[in-house]
């Protein structure tokens, strides 16, 4: 039976380096992928003052130097906050100039000093973005050397908002619609023209009455049963034959560098053998995910942030529970799950029905409680570690010293590009 004691009775308690990382996702027109907001903080309980919360200081960049961004971002652009303090320094040599932006936190006062330091590193190749409410009148003087401004929706009025992003579009500027919570929110800022859209709004559910699952997803669900039910491995075989996408699809994912196989795998029987029943239902919960259709690539950030979370999820069970493997595997399994309401656009109450789990499987997903469930909430506060936000309590529970969470947290971005580039 699975421990499902609390966290703060981990066998093993986990070591924190003295900063935290979280990365929010910037959406295309198309909503596929463009970059990444790298966020981060000081402690465990830090109010994210704007000094040392917010702004990525000369002290942060040299750490996100010694990570390596594309470690945190992948292909993506990385956006930065940086203070005057790091604008005015020379740590920016070792970032991709081509895949990073530096945006401008709200204590940057447009001085001589800093508009010739911007004209000087825009002569580098480096590009920046600043936030039009956060800067205020600044915002004019700064406008000329800026690539991006973004626009928050929760600090500026809907009218403000209507008269001035007209204006901004034609400086020909590109717009950031940042804060966006939802998709009626998300259709408003398209039709108004941004050209990049900021928020979790694509990872909220939007329950539709009656919404069927598509005929590969029912496949793949199938296919799950098949496999927790125990079924002959000529059964699934059979069953993942039936359908040609299907078996195309599951070669090409389980020959990702994230499946850390030392041989390519040609054929299903050979997948099924090498995999074993654990990879196998991993790479189908994925594939739920990675399904071709209609929407093509607009399923990449759900894709992303669902495979990052579950990897996070078992590497911190992994180091929680060290030696309980079925504790780590479970642990995935509830991480990428958690997203699946928002997939199919279903109450995750109806999915936990419809999709055989444990009790305390279905605790985590509809309750955020028992040991599954802090693991889930603690990955949650990670990605949305917002302004004003303290990290949930349980992470001090969990730290005495040290940077193995960070560490945690680079491996799991890593391990989901790797699935992201190979199942789209």
């Amino acid at each position: 039976m699975t421990d499902t004691a609390s966290l703060d009775q981990a066998s093993q308690p986990l070591q924190l380096r003295h900063f935290y990382l979280a990365r929010q996702p910037l959406l295309d027109r198309n909503q596929a992928l463009f970059g990444y907001e790298l966020l981060f903080r000081s402690t465990p309980n830090n109010s994210a003052d704007i000094d040392t919360g917010l702004s990525a200081t000369a002290d942060v960049l040299a750490h996100a130097a010694q990570l390596g961004l594309p470690r945190a971002v992948g292909d993506a652009t990385a956006f930065l906050n940086l203070d005057t303090e790091a604008l005015m320094s020379d740590i920016f040599a070792f970032l991709p100039r081509e895949r990073t932006v530096l945006e401008l936190v709200g204590s940057v006062e447009a001085t001589e000093p800093v508009l010739w330091r911007l004209a000087e590193l825009a002569g580098h190749g480096f590009k920046f973005a600043a936030e039009a409410s956060a800067h205020g009148s600044r915002l004019g003087r700064l406008l000329p050397l800026l690539d991006y401004v973004k626009v928050n929706l929760r600090a500026m009025p809907v009218v403000t908002m209507l008269s001035l992003v007209p204006r901004l579009r034609g400086t020909g500027k590109r717009l950031i619609a940042e804060k966006v919570e939802s998709q009626a929110e998300y259709r408003t800022c398209l039709d108004l023209g941004f050209d990049y859209f900021q928020g979790f709004y694509f990872a909220r559910p939007s329950v539709i009455a009656g919404r069927k699952l598509s005929p590969s997803q029912l496949a793949v669900l199938d296919l799950m049963n098949l496999v927790v039910s125990d079924a002959d491995n000529a059964v699934i075989e059979r069953a993942i034959k039936r359908d040609v996408t299907l078996s195309i699809n599951l070669l090409r994912i389980v020959n990702t560098p994230a499946a850390g196989l030392r041989q390519r795998i040609d054929s299903l029987g050979q997948a099924l053998v090498v995999l074993g029943r654990r990879q196998l239902q991993r790479w189908l919960q994925i594939m739920l995910y990675a399904e071709p259709g209609t929407r093509g690539h607009t399923q990449t950030p759900l894709l992303m942030l669902a495979s990052t979370r579950a990897r996070l999820m078992e590497l911190l069970a992994e180091r929680l529970r060290p030696g309980q493997r079925h504790v780590a595997d479970m642990a995935f399994t509830v991480g990428i799950m958690s997203l699946m309401d928002t997939l199919f656009c279903v109450p995750m109450a109806d999915l936990v029905e419809q999709i055989p789990v444990s009790d305390e499987v279905a605790n985590a997903l509809l309750k955020r409680s028992g040991f599954f469930g802090e693991l889930l909430r603690l990955a949650e506060s990670f990605e949305k570690m917002e302004e004003g936000e303290d990290v949930m309590p349980a992470l001090s529970q969990l730290a005495d010293s040290g940077d193995d969470l960070v560490e945690l947290e680079m491996a799991a971005f890593e391990w989901s590009g790797q699935v992201v580039r190979s199942a789209l």
